[in-house]
C-alpha cells in the first residue's frame, strides 16, 4: 500500500488525541509531521481527500436541541451571504446545495446546536437580525434522533 492510501486510512478513524497528531501519523507509516501535512494539503487540492473536519458529538457536549436551517436566498446573495453565517460562533456548518424545485426551494444550510430549543431559536433570531435576512424564507428543522457520526471512508479498514 502507497504512503497516501495508509495515511488516509489512518486518518478515517480520526486523529490521535495529541498535541502534535501529524507528527504521531508520521511515525506510523515513516514520515515527518511537515511530509504528513503536505501529503494531506496535496489530496485535498486534488479532491480525493472531499472533507476533512472534526466530528463533535455534540449531545456528550450537553447540546440537546440541534437544528438545521434551511434558507431561500437568491443565487447571486447566497455564497456572501453563508460565509456571513459561517463566522457566527454558534453556526457549526454552513454550506450551499441545490435546490430541488417544486418541493425544495432552499439552498442555503446552517447547523445551530443547543442546550435547549429554546436557545437555538434565539440564536437564529440573532442570525436574522444581525444578517437582514428576515425576508429570505427559511424552515428550521430540529432533529429528533442522534444517528452514528463519523468520518469518510476512502478505504476499507478490515480483511474482507
Amino acid at each position: 500500500m502507497d504512503t497516501d492510501q495508509l495515511l488516509i486510512e489512518i486518518i478515517q478513524n480520526g486523529l490521535p488525541l495529541v498535541s502534535h497528531p501529524y507528527a504521531a501519523i508520521g511515525k506510523q507509516i515513516g514520515l515527518t509531521e511537515t511530509e504528513v501535512i503536505a501529503k494531506l494539503n496535496n489530496l485535498i487540492e486534488t479532491g480525493v481527500i472531499k472533507r476533512f473536519g472534526i466530528v463533535v458529538y455534540h449531545r456528550k457536549l450537553g447540546y440537546q436541541a440541534n437544528a438545521m436551517v434551511v434558507w431561500n436566498i437568491p443565487d447571486n446573495e447566497v455564497d456572501i451571504l453563508g460565509k456571513k453565517l459561517g463566522q457566527f460562533k454558534f453556526v457549526t456548518l454552513c454550506y450551499r446545495r441545490s435546490r430541488h424545485l417544486p418541493d425544495w426551494p432552499y439552498n442555503l444550510y446552517c447547523m445551530i446546536h443547543g442546550t435547549d430549543r429554546e436557545v437555538v431559536l434565539q440564536k437564529i433570531d440573532e442570525l436574522i437580525e444581525q444578517c437582514y435576512i428576515s425576508q429570505f424564507p427559511h424552515q428550521v428543522l430540529f432533529s429528533k434522533r442522534c444517528f452514528k457520526q463519523r468520518g469518510a471512508i476512502y478505504y476499507s479498514t478490515s480483511n474482507d
